[in-house]
């Protein structure tokens, strides 16, 4: 266990959101093993977030994070996860939007329904928005922080399987998050994507639904596997810690090397040596 004051997040009071599992739960396990002051837990699964809660215990011992029952696509719930972070520790200087859905009816702009669309913005993007809209002037009352918002490697190139509402709302993310960190760079906030590659988290994997589906998303990526959500706290770590107190406004890619790597459906080449897998 780590001494008072010590560990790449000393002094730091964080926001996670979607933090019931997968890379939250992942995300805000490291941050507290790495000296967080405060963490406050924010997702609709109050259970899930409980057990997030509990692992913390486990790790490093109580009072370090509370549960914040958080529905992202409210701005009501979204300015009190807020203010629960500066009642309860006193600061915010770190926000992770990381709360996300991928609809398995979510599919392509003939198919995929006006309310599937619909809920996929208000969770992927207002949530993103309204996290911001009242943590940035909490980070101006602690003299800066660190704002970290889940994108995708999608968002830049585009889906082998049909997503049409998440892939939307992933680029909104990106772009989001650049102009953020441009308006915002001269009060000592910055703002960075974390765009993982294809994930061996349930969000993915539901999607993912057949073997077909799977062996579509790994057929570009040099390693030949999924990511797991321990990889993508580790980069969020990085982007929340000072090691990174000059990097503001890119996108982090933790994606196996498939942005590097990735061939359209035209080419019919697979870089492996195998048939096109499209």
């Amino acid at each position: 266990m780590l001494k008072a004051g010590a560990g790449r997040l000393a002094g730091q009071v964080c926001v996670v959101t979607g933090a019931a599992g997968g890379i939250g739960r992942a995300s805000a396990v490291l941050f507290a093993e790495n000296g967080a002051d405060g963490i406050v837990l924010a997702d609709v699964d109050q259970d899930g977030a409980e057990e997030t809660r509990r692992l913390i215990e486990d790790a490093v011992g109580p009072g370090k994070a509370v549960v914040q029952p958080t529905d992202v696509s409210k701005i009501d719930a979204c300015e009190a996860m807020i203010d629960r972070a500066e009642k309860e520790f006193g600061k915010l200087t770190v926000l992770f939007n990381n709360a996300g859905i991928m609809h398995s009816n979510d599919d392509n702009a003939e198919t995929t329904e006006e309310n599937i669309w619909d809920l996929t913005m208000a969770i992927n993007v207002k949530g993103v928005f309204f996290g911001c809209k009242f943590g940035i002037p909490a980070m101006r009352r602690a003299g800066g922080g660190s704002i970290i918002n889940t994108a995708s490697f999608v968002s830049t190139l585009g889906a082998a399987t049909p997503q049409l509402a998440y892939t939307s709302s992933k680029g909104a993310v990106l772009s989001m998050t650049r102009e953020l960190a441009v308006i915002h760079a001269r009060q000592n906030i910055r703002v960075n994507n974390l765009c993982p590659g294809p994930l061996n988290t349930p969000l993915l994997q539901k999607f993912l639904d057949t073997e077909e589906k799977r062996q579509r998303r790994l057929v570009h990526n040099p390693m030949g596997r999924f990511g797991e959500a321990s990889e993508m706290a580790q980069a969020a770590l990085f982007l929340a810690s000072k090691e990174s107190s000059f990097v503001t406004g890119t996108s982090l890619y933790v994606d196996g090397g498939i942005t590097a790597a990735y061939v359209t459906p035209e080419e019919e080449v697979d870089p492996f040596g195998g048939p096109p897998q499209w």
